[in-house]
């Protein structure tokens, strides 16, 4: 079996910070969140990788590399402008052959991992897609699916007016070879894409059986930024105390805190769970709960909360800035304490001066 990760997205609802950066390399815990996926796929014993990249592949192809080091081969596959999951698999046909794959959105975080659903369909009954699903709470946000009581799936619809049930499709599918004929036969949709819902439901519609199953544990489409910072805090409650920084006297860190080697922390105070990563300096501030800060962050009489800051971002007498998701580089300025909460969300390279 090989696997196919999906890559390709414009990450349109995370924009102005998408214009620069893949969504599948904006970080939960200060790891990009298409690694976990990559992790997952590697500890349920698929070796063969195909990542399908567009825009972003110099990017993508830096953070993930050759996949020696997840144990894996990892083959890059050019989708040349973003036409939906159907499409991707139209781009990937060749390199998949005619091998069963499983098939991952790249921005999605399944904190169980996928190990439960290969082994549900290597054990059978045999079907020729099955599919992971998950209760959400807005249907019409989602593919939806209706399954029947002996667990296959009888319609499948991409986000409906009026939804047959609350069974999002998650972003992670097993297909046989027999997709790539109802790939080939649906049609754009109206949204202007291959939709793989249509493949799916093309499959059910010629007689081929389709089934689904629960996911276990935590799952999440981290498509937007409310999305994102939940997903976040979810691997933040897995973190385990680790302080290999420089902490001085005069602070605290308080709580499940990962504060990575070369970091320092001066009159300040840190609260988990929470992790600072190798070489951020914090000088008279408060970080955390829930707060991400990656690598060369400075963070100077300034307060943050339950956000991220990606690589070198700099707050300087800014905050409280609560539930923001921050761009590689970004600084944010202001005039120090009496601010009102702030949320932002930052692009790379972005300025912010904070007046009030």
């Amino acid at each position: 079996m090989k696997a196919l990760v999906l890559a390709g997205g414009t990450g349109s609802r995370l924009r102005p910070l998408t214009h620069t950066l893949a969504k599948q390399l904006i970080p939960l815990a200060n790891k990009p969140v298409i690694l976990y996926g990559i992790e997952a796929i590697v500890a349920a014993g698929i070796r063969e990788i195909g990542v399908v990249v567009g825009a972003t592949a110099r990017d993508l192809r830096d953070a993930i590399g050759d996949g020696s080091r997840f144990g894996a081969q990892v083959t890059y596959l050019v989708q040349e402008e973003p036409l939906g999951l159907a499409h991707a698999v139209r781009v990937a046909r060749d390199w998949l052959g005619a091998d069963d794959f499983l098939m991952f959105l790249g921005d999605n975080y399944v904190a169980s991992g996928i190990a439960d659903l290969m082994a549900q369909y290597r054990a059978g009954p045999a079907a020729d897609a099955w599919i992971l699903l998950a209760k959400v709470a807005d249907p019409t946000r989602f593919g939806i699916a209706d399954p029947s009581d002996n667990g296959t799936v009888v319609r499948i619809e991409e986000k409906p007016a009026v939804p047959r049930s609350d069974l999002a499709v998650v972003g992670i599918y097993l297909f046989t070879p027999a997709v790539h004929e109802a790939v080939a036969a649906i049609e754009v949709s109206a949204r202007g894409e291959l939709e793989i819902t249509d493949a799916v439901q093309r499959l059910i519609d010629s007689g081929r059986t389709v089934r689904g199953s629960l996911v276990s544990g935590y799952w999440k489409d981290t498509g937007t930024v409310d999305d994102l910072l939940e997903a976040n805090n979810a691997v933040l409650e897995d973190v385990v105390r680790s302080v290999r920084g420089d902490v001085d006297a005069g602070s605290e860190v308080i709580g499940r805190v990962r504060v990575e080697e070369g970091a320092s922390i001066v009159r300040s105070r840190v609260v988990g769970p929470s992790v600072i990563g190798a070489d951020v300096h914090v000088r008279d501030s408060v970080v955390g709960p829930f707060t991400s800060v990656a690598e060369g962050c400075w963070i100077t009489g300034s307060t943050v909360r339950s956000s991220v800051l990606l690589d070198g971002v700099r707050l300087d007498g800014a905050g409280p800035i609560e539930s923001s998701l921050l761009g590689r580089h970004a600084r944010v300025a202001g005039p120090g304490p009496g601010l009102r909460p702030q949320r932002l969300v930052l692009s790379d390279h972005s300025s912010v001066l904070l007046t009030g």
